[in-house]
């Protein structure tokens, strides 16, 4: 896959050349990409989650915007498959050729809906063959994507599909936190689902690592639940607020969606940390709750994916793309150049844990000298003590 670099590269370079000419950019661009019209739609969200829902409507909504085509998005009206097929519909009834959907829970719609619209090219970010299989099968899925062969559960002549290696950015968030001194982490999932604990138990993994260099491995705790859901709620709160203000838990990973909400209500209490997931989650958490709050985020560039794609698409590449499934992480020692990363502009950087120790740790992970397990089966048997208590709901 091409990098989002060059994508922008190519949207710079079709700038320059226009303006040498003495044309209005714009308008020229929008007579070339009139046959673009680009839909996204929110899994159980909505395009304020300051997570997966937002970054991929702003994603694409910016990358309109530069391109001058048609962009729309919609919200199904409740979570479920048959309300995200019904957005599908309306989507298609409006004129998208191009529908952008961000989040495993899309898996029924890409088993369903590609054979109903060939001429729509879909996007899923975040689906992979195991869910595909898994909604294909229904109830005699064995869990195991490698008793099936995929093709036969969607139609893949007019879809992408991508995952990434959360296990990757969640054990750096790990690491980076023990590093930095913490000694006592939490880690709050949404949906106990694979996509949910590949992060989870990758920041476990990075606990450890990091405790095995310190030789402190009997000092780390772990406290690790899942939610139940991507929001945040009292229910949630309130456990929180036993892992922060009884429990002497310094700091916790939201992961899932608006989940993060209850944590950050929780930390701002007890002058808690945290760290956010998907996107860059500073500004809004710092911003709203306090100054100093967040100490990293475990991102994926969804961005990046979006902008290569939809460039793909634009420039006549679709068949670079169409009907794979790709599991993207890191491809470069440069770490703002890989498809999962840690934040440099906002992440605290320390005496003990620097941008240059992060630069050190990608390095590591890139020629294999590190490794991350994405098996998502049972807890990894790591060192340190980790407690699992399930789920809240």
């Amino acid at each position: 896959m091409k990098r989002k670099v060059r994508a922008f590269i190519m949207v710079a370079l079709i700038a320059v050349s226009l303006t040498a000419c003495g044309l209005d950019r714009n308008a020229n661009v929008k007579d070339v990409n009139t046959d673009m019209n680009i839909a996204m739609i929110t899994d159980s969200g909505d395009i304020t989650d300051q997570s997966f829902n937002q970054t991929a409507y702003e994603a694409c909504r910016n990358w309109a915007e530069i391109n001058d085509v048609a962009f729309t998005y919609y919200k199904p009206d409740d979570d479920t498959d048959e309300a995200r097929n019904a957005s599908v519909d309306k989507a298609a009834a409006d004129g998208a050729n191009i529908i952008v959907m961000p989040g495993y829970l899309f898996a029924a719609v890409v088993v369903s809906q590609p054979e109903r619209y060939p001429d729509i090219k879909f996007v899923a970010l975040d689906v992979s063959a195991g869910d595909i299989c898994a909604k294909g099968a229904g109830k005699t899925y064995t869990g195991n994507s490698a008793d099936y062969s995929v093709t036969d559960y969607y139609h893949e002549e007019n879809v992408y599909c991508c995952t990434y290696q959360e296990e990757l950015p969640g054990y750096m968030a790990g690491y980076a936190a023990v590093k930095s001194g913490y000694r006592h982490l939490g880690f709050l999932g949404g949906v106990s689902a694979p996509v949910v604990h590949r992060f989870g138990y990758g920041y476990v993994q990075g606990i450890d690592a990091a405790a095995a260099e310190l030789g402190i491995t009997d000092e780390i705790e772990v406290e690790y639940i899942c939610g139940g859901q991507f929001f945040g709620d009292d229910d949630i709160t309130a456990v929180m607020d036993t892992w922060y203000g009884t429990k002497g838990v310094e700091v916790v990973f939201a992961c899932g969606g608006e989940i993060y909400t209850s944590v950050a209500e929780a930390a701002a209490r007890y002058d808690g940390k945290m760290i956010g997931v998907d996107s860059d989650q500073q500004p809004i958490i710092d911003g709203k709750y306090g100054q100093g709050m967040t100490v990293t985020s475990a991102m994926k560039d969804l961005t990046g994916t979006v902008n290569s794609v939809l460039t793909g698409i634009r420039d006549g590449r679709w068949d670079d793309y169409v009907g794979k499934i790709e599991n993207l992480g890191i491809v470069s020692e440069n770490p703002e150049e890989n498809y999962v990363q840690l934040p440099i502009r906002s992440t605290q950087w320390s005496d003990a844990f620097t941008e240059d120790d992060y630069h050190a740790l990608i390095k590591a992970m890139y020629s294999g000298a590190i490794t991350v397990s994405g098996d998502t089966t049972a807890m990894p048997d790591v060192d340190v003590k980790v407690t699992d208590y399930g789920s809240i709901k």
